[in-house]
């Protein structure tokens, strides 16, 4: 019997990859996350975790500062009382008077670096950028002129909720 349906196949050539679309791709592609790279930046904010009272209590002076966020305005407290309420106006907190304070807290002690932001529960993330950024630094008068300077403030900032 002669076998049936016996076919040799015979040896194809494998065709040979064509890329040249994928390079075309790649020419185009490249420079374009090159030159878009530049403008997307990622900025680092560095918080600490607020410390225990006692341990607070044995390396440093009692002397805190506390900005507590509220829906009815913002307080600045010394750790143990309220030294001054801040009332939103027109339902917005009211920043400037909030940057007065600190510097004056600031001049008062001048060593102090460290400050907490408490915010209550339902307060938009938005605000305390905004404390923080007050808190931070502050745009100050130099005397005897007309000069508006930069100041550093408090910049090492803890944030936690308010109670």
């Amino acid at each position: 019997m002669a076998r049936r349906h016996h076919y040799h196949r015979r040896s194809k050539e494998t065709p040979e990859l064509d890329i040249t679309t994928f390079l075309n791709l790649m020419v185009v592609l490249i420079p374009f996350l090159l030159i878009s790279a530049v403008f997307s930046r990622v900025t680092i904010m560095e918080l600490s975790v607020p410390t225990s009272a006692g341990a607070a209590a044995l390396n440093k002076p009692n002397f805190s500062i506390e900005v507590i966020v509220r829906q009815a305005g913002m307080e600045i407290a010394n750790g143990s009382t309220v030294m001054a309420a801040i009332p939103k106006i027109d339902d917005q907190y009211d920043m400037k008077k909030l940057s007065e304070i600190l510097v004056r807290l600031k001049a008062e002690y001048p060593d102090k670096e460290d400050a907490t932001v408490l915010m209550e529960p339902d307060i938009e993330y938005d605000y305390l950028i905004h404390v923080m950024d007050t808190l931070r630094s502050a745009e100050v008068r130099v005397e005897g002129s007309e000069e508006i300077q930069r100041v550093a403030l408090f910049t090492e900032i803890s944030i936690g909720d308010a109670p």
